[in-house]
C-alpha cells in the first residue's frame, strides 16, 4: 500500500488506525466539555437559548455556601473511599491470586457485588441500614440510625461505596500479583524471609504501578458519586453528604440554574484533571518503568 510522500509513510497508517478512536474520543469526551464550559458562561432555565452572562456563575462560586461545602464533603469522600478500598483490594487481590483451595469459590462470592446496578445495591443498604426494620434495628448498638446521623452519615455511604468497588481493585490487584516472577519468592524463601517479609519486600514494591493506578481510578471516580447518595441519604442529613455532583444536580434539575451547574461541572473536571496530573507525576508513573526487568 503506498501512502504517498516520502517520510510519513510511516506517520499516516498510525494516523488512520487511530482515527476511529479519536473521532469517538472528540464526540464523547472533548465536544461534551466545550459545550458544558460554554454553557457555564451563560444564564439558562433549559429551556429556550442561553443567554451569554460571562463570568457571573464563576464568580458566584466562592459566594454559594452549598458549593463550598460540597467541595469539602467530595474530598472527605474521596479519602474515605481510598483509605478503605485501597487495603482491602491489594489483600484480597494477593490472595486471589495464591492457590488456596477455596480461592475460587471465594472470589467469586467477593466479585458479587461489581456484577449488581449501583441502584440495587443503593436500595439494598438503605433498607439494611434503617432503623425502623433494617439490619439496624436489630442489631442497634453502634450501627443505630448512621444514614440520618450528620456525623455518620457520610462513613456509612463511604462504606458502601467501598463494599460495591473493592472487587473491580481487586481483579486488578489479583492479575498484577500473577505477573510477579515465582523466581523472587523462591529466592527469598531460600534466604529465609517470612510471608509478612516477602510481601512487604516483594509483593509491595512490584505492585506499585498498580496501587498508583488503582488510587487514580478511584480518586476520579469518586468525583462522580452520585446514584448511591442520592438513594441513601438524598445529600443529608442537612447537607453532611451533599458532594459536588449532587449539588450539581440540585442547581441543574431542580433549581433549573443551568449555567450554574455547568460550573460547577467544569469545575469537577479541572479537579479531576489536576488530581490525576499530580498522582502520576509525583509518583513517577508516567514512565511506565519496568519491575520486572531482568527477570523471565
Amino acid at each position: 500500500m503506498t501512502w504517498g510522500g516520502r517520510g510519513s509513510s510511516a506517520l499516516r497508517p498510525g494516523f488512520g488506525w487511530a482515527a476511529p478512536a479519536t473521532v469517538f474520543f472528540v464526540a464523547f469526551g472533548i465536544l461534551p466539555i466545550a459545550i458544558v464550559a460554554y454553557l457555564s458562561l451563560t444564564r439558562w432555565n433549559g429551556q429556550g437559548s442561553p443567554q451569554w452572562s460571562g463570568l457571573e456563575n464563576w464568580r458566584a462560586l466562592p459566594d454559594d455556601p452549598d458549593a463550598l461545602n460540597g467541595l469539602k464533603v467530595t474530598f472527605l469522600l474521596t479519602l474515605l473511599t481510598w483509605l478503605i478500598q485501597t487495603p482491602l483490594a491489594l489483600l484480597l487481590g494477593v490472595w486471589s491470586a495464591g492457590r488456596q483451595r477455596s480461592r475460587a469459590i471465594m472470589s467469586t462470592v467477593f466479585f458479587l457485588p461489581l456484577l449488581l446496578s449501583t441502584t440495587a445495591i443503593a436500595l439494598t443498604w438503605l433498607s439494611l441500614l434503617d432503623p425502623n426494620f433494617g439490619l439496624a434495628a436489630s442489631l442497634g448498638g453502634p450501627l443505630g440510625n448512621l444514614l440520618g446521623s450528620p456525623d455518620r452519615a457520610l462513613y456509612a455511604v463511604a462504606f458502601v461505596i467501598s463494599w460495591q468497588f473493592v472487587p473491580f481493585h481487586m481483579l486488578l490487584y489479583q492479575a498484577a500479583a500473577r505477573q510477579i516472577p515465582v523466581s523472587m519468592y523462591e529466592d527469598a524463601e531460600l534466604s529465609g524471609a517470612t510471608p509478612a517479609r516477602q510481601f512487604l519486600a516483594i509483593t509491595l514494591p512490584q505492585l506499585r504501578n498498580t496501587v498508583i493506578a488503582s488510587s487514580v481510578i478511584i480518586i476520579v471516580g469518586s468525583l462522580t458519586y452520585f446514584e448511591s447518595i442520592l438513594l441513601l441519604t438524598g445529600g443529608g442529613p442537612g447537607t453532611a453528604t451533599r458532594v459536588l455532583p449532587l449539588h450539581m444536580y440540585v442547581k441543574g434539575f431542580v433549581g433549573f440554574d443551568m449555567g450554574f451547574a455547568s460550573a460547577l461541572a467544569v469545575l469537577l473536571v479541572a479537579v479531576g484533571t489536576v488530581l490525576s496530573v499530580l498522582i502520576v507525576r509525583s509518583t513517577g508513573y508516567h514512565k511506565m518503568a519496568s519491575d520486572r526487568e531482568g527477570y523471565l
